[in-house]
Formats: C-alpha cells, structure tokens, sequence
C-alpha cells in the first residue's frame, strides 16, 4: 500500500493489536506485482499502456533494441517501493527512473542499476536489489493524475480513489489539499456505470474527446479489477498525453492469495525477493505469519486469540515480536516450523505459546514444542498457556520432556510471565 493510501484509509479507531501491526505488514498476505508485470496484465485486458521491455541482463541492450526502436525511452528499476524517480542506488548511482533518446546511453544506465540496490524513501536502509529494469517508450506527459480501485473493510466492499493531482508527490495531496482527492464507494452489483466514469473523468479534468477515453479508460480498469480479483488497483499517473491519449503510465496490483486457485498464472509471477523471508516460509508451510518489532515470541491457534494474546503483552508493557496464527489443523511438523519461524528472529527473548484447542489437539501442539526445543536447541523462556482438547495429555508430555517451561493458568498470567522473563 502506497504512503498516500495510508493516510486515506488511517485508521483512527483502532485497537491495540491494530496498532501494533505495521501498516506497511497489513496486507503481507496479498500478492504485489512489479510494474512491468502489473502493466502486461492491463495490456492484456485492454487497458492503454506505452510499449515496454523487460530487461534482467545489460548485455541483453543491443537485442532488444534491434526490435524496439521508438522516439524516447524511459528506464524505470523494477522493485515494489515508491518514490524511485527520487532515489539512489548503492553504488551512487542516481534516480531509480531515467529518460534518454539517444540508445547509446541505455546501456551505460542499465549496467548502473542491475544487481545494485536502489534506496527510496520507502525502501529500508539498505535498499533493495534490482534484478529487472522496464525499458519503456516514453510518452509525453502533459499532465497527471491519480486513480485507484481497492476493496475498503469500512465500506464493505470496492472504492474508487481519484485525484486530478497525481505524481511523485501525490502523499502530500492527502495531507495538505483533501479536496483534491475524491472517494466513491462502489456498488458491487451496479459498477462502474458510464455516468460515473464521465464524472469521475471530469474530477480529473479531462476536457473535449479527452472526456470520453478517460471514462472508457476508468471502466476498462474496473472490468479488469473484477476479472482478475484484485484488492487494488493503483494508477499514478494516469496521464493526459501531448497527442490526447489517456495512458496508464505507472500501475500497482494486490491479489488477495485466496484467488489464487483461479489465477495460477498470474500467482507465478510472485517476486519474493523484497518479501520477510520469514513470511515466505511461513505461506511455504501454511503458517499466517507477520512479524513485528518486539521481543515476545508469539505462537498461537486462530487469529483471533494471536491478536488477543499480542494486547495482554502490550497492555503489561511488553511488546510482541510477531503474529504467529498456526491455525486449526495444525499438525507436529507445522508446530517445529513455527518454532522455527521463531527462533529465525534474533530479536526473540521470550516465547509465549497460547493455545485453546477447540480442533486443535493439545498433545499435538506439545509434542511438536518438544521436537522444535530439542532439534533447534532453543534456550529463551519459554512460557506456555494450553487449555481444551486433551489438554491434560499434552501438560503430561512437556512435564516429562525435562524442558524448562513456565506454565499459566490464563492468558493474563502467561503475558506476565513471558514479560518477566525478560528480566532474568
């Protein structure tokens, strides 16, 4: 989600544990697309975009421009943070985004900026490594704007975002000139009609035969948002161009996972190399994993009890160092590769286990704490809350496996163990 999504959809009632969860973490689960992919599926379901290349190797410049020789190129390095234009790469190159007509030079800039990390200011410290550079023919902007789809909780369904102020600096519209930005809910049953589009088009201030492609452009994004199950769609900019085009000239697409039984190609497109490795191997073993700053481990059963559990620690001063949900149907091995999850984080200090087993078999989850401590040779506290189905077995097995354990009673008396713990 983009900074200037963020100060949109800022939450101002939430709760603890909302707090507690990064914005930037909320949606982990939904899949993020590069630019270059997002622009292909639009090209595909007939959205207007400039004609472009993917390029992952500099030696590849001469090739690729034998077949693709326009007017001017621009060079746009393919990671999925913001503000590119504006950033510098590790080895003090400038401008993750670059715009030259002479073809000689696009070989000097994509050697500058493949297999270099690009820092922006929404990139962490370090940067993150460029693997892909767009090669695209530049279109000539006469202005921008800003358009976005996306599904909103507190609408209970899709809203469209529209601001006739798009750019690199569109964060700063939402803070400093709110009445350029328009929101309309969408009703799911009616869409995106034509009346809606031409008004939205005429927010943006297209003007003339303008009017008419940017309202067919806006529906156009509406049918592919429905067709491919997107979360959201972010256009910055959607650009009126020098010779009256209306062109998608930057695109960021989210898929919520649990479509991706129904678009297994667009799933393989899924580039985790910016991703929290731990998050990664947490969807490898069908964990729901977010971590977090803290240094109280969490391993819980349901999402709703691991959100719970991360209020008690922080409503007694402590801090949780991730959301760790192992679900109903957790078996042995999943409870080893939780812990595992765990122990990856060196800022852990503390392990609480909190599990209610309604489904969830007790033993289950003891045994499999008792295989991770001794193949992973854990040695931070560990406290463990365990209440439900064949609870008394499962406080049996870890009582005899000679582990160092903190038992509680409740959850109240497990955050406050946990948090002390720190302290020994």
């Amino acid at each position: 989600m983009s900074q200037f999504m963020k100060q949109i959809f800022k939450n101002k009632n939430a709760q603890v544990s909302l707090q507690s969860l990064p914005i930037k973490n909320i949606q982990s689960r939904y899949l993020n697309l590069l630019e270059c992919h997002s622009k292909d599926l639009l090209h595909r379901h007939g959205v207007a975009v400039q004609k472009f290349k993917i390029v992952e190797n500099a030696d590849e410049t001469n090739d690729i421009l034998k077949s693709f020789n326009v007017n001017e190129y621009v060079l746009k390095a393919q990671v999925l943070a913001g503000g590119r234009g504006k950033g510098h790469f590790s080895n003090g190159f400038k401008g993750g985004v670059h715009v030259t007509k002479d073809q000689t030079k696009i070989y000097d800039i994509l050697k500058n900026m493949l297999g270099y990390n690009l820092i922006t200011k929404q990139t962490p410290k370090d940067g993150i490594l460029v693997n892909k550079v767009m090669v695209a023919e530049s279109v000539d902007i006469k202005r921008e704007t800003y358009f976005c789809i996306l599904m909103d909780r507190s609408e209970n369904g899709p809203v469209l975002i529209a601001s006739p102020a798009g750019g690199m600096d569109i964060e700063d519209v939402a803070v400093n000139s709110p009445e350029l930005i328009k929101k309309i809910p969408i009703d799911i049953y009616e869409g995106i009609t034509d009346e809606k589009a031409l008004d939205v088009a005429k927010f943006l201030n297209f003007e003339g035969p303008l009017l008419s492609k940017a309202a067919y452009e806006i529906k156009r994004l509406w049918e592919f948002f429905l067709a491919v199950d997107a979360v959201q769609i972010e256009i910055n900019p959607l650009v009126e161009t020098s010779d009256n085009q209306v062109v998608c000239v930057d695109a960021k697409i989210q898929f919520d996972d649990n479509s991706e039984f129904k678009h297994k190609d667009i799933f393989k497109l899924d580039d985790t190399s910016e991703s929290d490795p731990r998050e990664v191997l947490a969807h490898k073993h069908n964990l729901n994993y977010i971590g977090m700053d803290g240094n109280i481990g969490c391993l819980v059963n349901g999402a709703g009890l691991a959100m719970a559990t991360m209020d008690i620690i922080k409503l007694h001063g402590g801090e949780p160092a991730n959301f760790l949900d192992v679900g109903g149907n957790v078996n042995e091995s999943q409870v080893y590769e939780a812990f595992n999850l765990l122990t990856l984080d060196s800022s852990v200090k503390a392990i609480l286990v909190n599990v209610f087993g309604g489904i969830v078999n007790c033993a289950t989850i003891a045994q499999g704490l008792i295989n991770a401590s001794k193949k992973l040779n854990m040695t931070v506290p560990l406290v463990v809350r365990l209440e439900g189905t064949n609870v008394n077995a499962g406080k049996k097995l870890l009582e005899d496996s000679g582990l160092l354990i903190q038992f509680a009673s409740n959850l109240d008396e497990a955050a406050k163990k946990a948090i002390s713990s720190l302290h020994k």
